[in-house]
């Protein structure tokens, strides 16, 4: 089996995702000539040939001889997508690995049809990336097909290591519906606490500028102690929370009005809508 470095690698579709990791890739020191990328659209692929990759609108000639194939196209075009690239495949005497970040979209499905003429299946892996991954920060949630070699687990975790500084793989596919809810949708999450964090600091009369690099950095500075520290969210919670100060008045507030249901049943309302959008677009 050839190392990362060796594979060849296809990218269908160029979008943001694509992007981070491809570059990611090269800042790495993978072989340009190594990768191809299919994309429709003129710009996302006059951008990916900037990168200095080879580039085509053609998905069976990316994924002709590739090693790896990765599959970073919206959930709503992959089983063409799919079908296109298995009757490109019919001649090979040795399938590529797929990974998979089209969200929501099973193994089930995509084993169907990603299935040969002459009914040999592919190895699958499902990944759920999240947005971090455009400055190589990101945490990514994987689960495999039962086929799936220790050997690819490891080509996959070298590929996603390149934009990812959390790689968690998942026993149980549905888990990856609650990865979703987690970590997948999560930067919003945290996008929209800092954005009322200013509107509130603003509305009490600190300028916006101010307020916006005050709490941009607040949130970067306790994201930095939570995965370089040793003591959990919990404690670290506790270490700022001085009895009857500031914080604990904050606090106070948070849990009169609700803050863990609110955090709980919102994770879980994203976990069930990838659920639901993987039942129907497996449909199709």
């Amino acid at each position: 089996m050839p190392t990362l470095q060796e594979s060849k690698l296809a990218f269908i579709g160029g979008g943001n995702m694509a992007s981070a990791i491809i570059g990611g890739l090269l800042s790495r020191g993978m072989n340009k000539t190594n990768i191809t990328v299919s994309e429709p659209w003129d710009v996302n692929r006059n951008k990916i040939a900037s990168l200095g990759v080879q580039t085509t609108t053609s998905n069976a000639e990316a994924g002709q001889s590739a090693d790896i194939v990765i599959i970073a196209v919206k959930p709503q075009v992959t089983k063409g997508v799919c079908e296109e690239l298995s009757g490109s495949w019919s001649s090979r005497k040795t399938l590529p690995i797929v990974v998979s970040i089209a969200a929501g979209i099973t193994l089930g499905s995509m084993r169907d049809w990603l299935k040969t003429s002459d009914g040999r299946s592919v190895h699958i892996v499902r990944v759920m990336p999240n947005t971090p991954a455009l400055v190589s920060e990101g945490a990514s949630g994987l689960y495999a097909s039962e086929d799936v070699t220790d050997g690819e687990k490891e080509l996959v975790n070298a590929l996603l290591g390149s934009v990812s500084k959390a790689t968690e793989w998942v026993d149980k596919e549905e888990l990856l519906d609650v990865v979703t809810g987690l970590s997948g949708s999560g930067p919003a999450y945290f996008f929209a606490m800092v954005e009322h964090l200013v509107a509130s600091a603003t509305a009490l009369g600190l300028p916006k500028e101010q307020a916006t690099r005050l709490a941009t950095q607040t949130c970067l500075g306790a994201g930095k102690m939570l995965v370089e520290g040793s003591d959990d969210p919990s404690q670290l919670r506790k270490n700022v929370t001085s009895p009857n100060g500031t914080t604990h008045a904050a606090l106070q507030n948070f849990e009169a009005r609700g803050f863990q249901e609110i955090v709980d049943s919102s994770v879980k309302a994203a976990t069930s809508r990838a659920a639901e959008l993987g039942s129907t677009l497996g449909k199709q």
